[in-house]
């Protein structure tokens, strides 16, 4: 008898039709009795704790290899380390981790001559003889009582007397905000409840900060003031359209919180000055289809624009105090997208992009109170391989010192410190990764598969040069997104490494829906444009087997969330293509979501997908929906995961597709949910107990690779 054979059957979900009529076509869902907005329903949760089971029994015969997966990502980490010091005020602040520990301590210590000015060659002073070191906050204590813990926001007052953070127990979002002494760690008032991560310190006796509706939908800001009640907080602004959401920072000379409106197409910026925080201003207007983001130096504004002809955005600078007299800095291009900026009492960094990679451009700015005109002769940052993944990190205003992350796929991420005046970049930090990692073991690639309209998509590879053949024979792994515009840059991981350590290929389809190309490449996945992602993939994944990458045979395909949306789909175009499919957190159910403004995020994504309610997109969204288009046909082997709290996609969402594949499917394929029922959209919490989501989901492809002893062709 085969291991197969021993299978228990698999979960059954009862059947009870709903019917939904629109613009006279009728869809059936015989599962939507499994979505309860409550999470408390005894009947959704005992299908759900079913298939939960279902997943252990099948899995049961690989955990000892899951396990040893396990073992090697968490001994690839360094677990007693700290993170590179901040410099804020007289004191460094940082984050320390502990052996066996989960969580961070939040610590600061004392700088020994905080007089001097900062330089790339700085260290913080940790002889027994330097200043002692103040643990602020330990995580693992607070913790101990919840099975889910997150700190979204962690902000020291401007005096570095107090610390305000948010707090979420429960993988919602939603989140309590905490104000403490930091030396006694003493409670300053009563906590803020119901808040979301945006928080900022108006000055040391006020807070800023944004609540969601009970859509979720960030609308309301509020001033809060030390002291009093939450009950007594004053509303800066409701934002009362529900297609837009708010949003709040700090400009980085601190004198400033921005508070910006936003839908997925037009966004607007309300100023306040942190001396006189109940005074909300306008600066720049609400105007269908521009874009507007804003930072503070010295007496002028710099506004980055975009509009439908400035696809890829220009910079703009205004005075303070006639913010209508406006001067382009960088004008419009069309082959370089500006992706944001970052200012410095002297200096001004621009993130950009060109040909679908990232760079950084600096530039010398005038003496503050000095004109400012159009930016010449400016300065790109080097780095050691240009396919890579490039993220801002907190740096000293006042300082010419740029501080930001680097990594590769196949370089850890790494801390530079830039001096903007000699040009010098110094590594403060490189994530240390254990158990014989060598950079030099293994090879990049950057390759272009012609997509059916012509269109050139860019595709990110990495294999250990030892272990991979290229002939057609070895495993692959395609990873894809492809939605809001987020650029899936190619960056390290690694835990990836007990997949390439295996013989895996790793490659990123960097597809239309995303920004890795500029402006243009999200508007044409996007909208009535939304298949160029799916076809885009399929592109992919046919240029990978036609150039003996692998065959379908050995085809293995991963996404979350939108990007899960994009597995559900390609399942359902080409199940042919592949041998197993990955939907982390998938947003399968797409036309029945942005049908019903109830749900969370439902009004603010009707910019992204279309609305619905629209016949042109109703019949366009349903021709590609996940869950609308499961039909009698053998799939690949698929995994899907959800977490029960998730405020982004709900588990009702993968519950149902993985119900109507049940029932629909052809195959003797494997078919898991996995459902965490005391997580949201990003797994559990714990930076170990993340990890084992990583070790189920390998050990899942090896075994439908037949690379252990696998899944044969039984139940499904």
């Amino acid at each position: 008898m085969s291991s197969q054979s021993k299978l228990p059957s698999p979960p059954v979900a009862k059947k009870v039709e709903h019917k939904m009529e629109m613009f006279g076509d009728v869809r059936v869902d015989n599962y939507y009795w499994l979505r309860d907005d409550s999470r408390s329903d005894p009947e959704m949760l005992s299908y759900v704790k079913q298939e939960n089971q279902y997943f252990d029994s099948v899995m049961s015969g690989s955990k000892k290899i899951e396990d040893e997966i396990f073992a090697e990502l968490r001994g690839r980490i360094k677990e007693d380390d700290i993170s590179v010091p901040v410099r804020r005020g007289s004191y460094y602040y940082y984050m320390r981790t502990l052996e066996g520990k989960e969580y961070v301590q939040r610590c600061r210590r004392k700088i020994l001559n905080s007089e001097a000015p900062p330089s790339v060659n700085d260290v913080m002073e940790t002889s027994p003889d330097a200043p002692p070191e103040h643990v602020i906050l330990d995580e693992n204590a607070k913790a101990k009582a919840h099975a889910y813990y997150r700190i979204a926001a962690y902000r020291v007052s401007p005096n570095g007397k107090l610390v305000a953070y948010a707090e979420d127990t429960k993988g919602n979002e939603i989140y309590t905000v905490y104000i403490i002494d930091i030396e006694t760690g003493d409670p300053v008032g009563k906590p803020l409840v119901g808040v979301s991560s945006y928080l900022q310190w108006a000055g040391d006796e006020a807070l800023v900060y944004i609540t969601r509706d009970e859509i979720l939908r960030p609308d309301k800001a509020w001033l809060h003031k030390l002291g009093m009640d939450q009950s007594n907080d004053t509303c800066l602004y409701h934002e009362n359209d529900d297609t837009f959401s708010l949003y709040l920072q700090a400009s980085e000379s601190k004198k400033y919180l921005f508070i910006a409106s936003k839908s997925k197409l037009t966004r607007f910026v309300f100023c306040l000055d942190v001396s006189k925080p109940e005074e909300l201003k306008v600066l720049t207007p609400r105007v269908e289809g521009v874009d507007t983001s804003v930072s503070h130096r010295g007496n002028h504004f710099f506004i980055k624009r975009r509009t439908d002809e400035l696809f890829n955005s220009e910079l703009l600078a205004c005075p303070v105090d006639n913010t209508s007299e406006t001067t382009v800095l960088i004008p419009h291009r069309e082959s370089v997208k500006i992706q944001g900026i970052q200012l410095f009492i002297d200096h001004l960094v621009v993130y950009e992009r060109k040909a679908g990679l990232p760079k950084i451009t600096t530039y010398r700015l005038p003496a503050v109170g000095e004109a400012l005109k159009s930016l010449q002769g400016g300065k790109s940052v080097a780095f050691i391989d240009p396919i890579c993944s490039i993220d801002p990190e907190e740096s000293l205003f006042s300082s010419s010192i740029l501080r930001f992350s680097y990594s590769s796929l196949r370089t850890p991420p790494s801390i530079y410190d830039y001096d903007m005046n000699t040009e010098v970049s110094v590594l403060k930090k490189i994530r240390t990764v254990l158990g014989g990692f060598d950079a030099n073991n293994y090879v990049t690639e950057r390759k272009w598969a012609t997509a059916s309209d012509g269109t050139q998509i860019p595709i990110s590879i990495i294999y250990r040069k030892n272990l991979v053949k290229l002939d057609g024979s070895d495993p692959l792994l395609l990873y894809g997104y492809g939605s809001y515009e987020r650029c899936i840059d190619p960056s390290f991981s690694s835990s990836r490494l007990s997949l390439l350590d295996r013989g895996f290929i790793f490659a990123i389809a960097h597809v239309r829906g995303g920004g890795e190309m500029g402006r243009p490449w999200y508007e044409n996945g996007k909208f009535l444009k939304k298949k160029n992602t799916f076809t885009d993939f399929i592109a992919c994944a046919e240029y990978l087997i036609g150039n003996r990458y692998c065959t379908k045979e050995k085809l293995c395909i991963l996404g979350r969330s939108a990007g899960g949306m994009l597995i559900g789909t390609v399942v359902n175009m080409r199940p042919d293509l592949f041998k197993a499919a990955v939907a982390g957190v998938p947003f399968v159910d797409i036309v029945t979501t942005m049908l019903d403004p109830t749900i969370p995020l439902t009004t603010s994504e009707w910019e992204e997908w279309g609305d619905p309610r629209k016949e042109e997109f109703y019949f366009y969204m349903k021709s590609y929906s996940p869950v609308d288009n499961v039909k009698p046909q053998n799939y690949p082997h698929i995994l899907v995961t959800t977490g029960l709290n998730d405020p982004r996609v709900m588990y009702s969402e993968p519950a149902k597709f993985v119900a109507k594949l049940r029932d629909m499917k052809t195959d003797n394929n494997i078919l898991l949910f996995k459902c965490e029922l005391g997580a949201g959209h990003f797994s559990k919490s714990g930076r170990f107990e993340r990890l084992r989501e990583d070790a189920f989901t390998y050990t899942f492809l090896l075994k439908a690779l037949n690379m252990i002893p696998g899944f044969g062709s039984g139940q499904s």
